[in-house]
């Protein structure tokens, strides 16, 4: 990683599975970071950790100034990190079905991602989830915040 890389962390959450829930994201431009979040009225906790990502991607390929960077994006979800870097080669394959031929959960939000990520430079992590890594911690923050904005 070097000084001209994007940092992103991403979270997403519920009160209630489905319930109301909250999305938040950092996006991490050096000594800049950028605070984006969002919710809805009913969804679920996987939706919103997906929407995390696709709205941090979004951002950053609609600000000029971050075009042709690389982006590496760090959640605490192990469903978008395994999702995006491994799960959704067999989806494609199998016509956006599971091993076990079932429809594919949150496909729109997938194929957005996938969309997103396959037109730029992104490699995904997974952080422990309040673990007190600070980014990570502002991005719960700011779900908690949208989740009781959509009580």
């Amino acid at each position: 990683m070097d000084s001209q890389d994007l940092i992103v962390y991403t979270d997403g959450g519920c009160s209630g599975n489905p319930g109301p829930g909250g999305w938040g994201c950092v996006i991490i431009d050096g000594n800049d970071a950028r605070q984006l979040s969002g919710g809805e009225h009913v969804t679920t906790n996987n939706r919103m950790e997906l929407t995390a990502a696709i709205m941090a991607l979004t951002a950053i390929k609609n600000t000029e100034r971050f075009s042709g960077r690389p982006v590496s994006v760090y959640s605490d979800s192990q469903y978008v990190k395994n999702g995006i870097t491994g799960w959704i080669n067999g989806w494609k394959r199998n016509g956006w079905k599971t091993a076990s031929k079932k429809p594919v959960l949150n496909q729109d939000l997938w194929q957005k991602l996938d969309s997103l990520a396959t037109s730029m430079q992104v490699s995904w992590n997974w952080v422990k989830g309040h673990a007190g890594i600070q980014y990570n911690e502002i991005c719960d923050q700011l779900c908690q915040e949208e989740i009781a904005k959509h009580r």
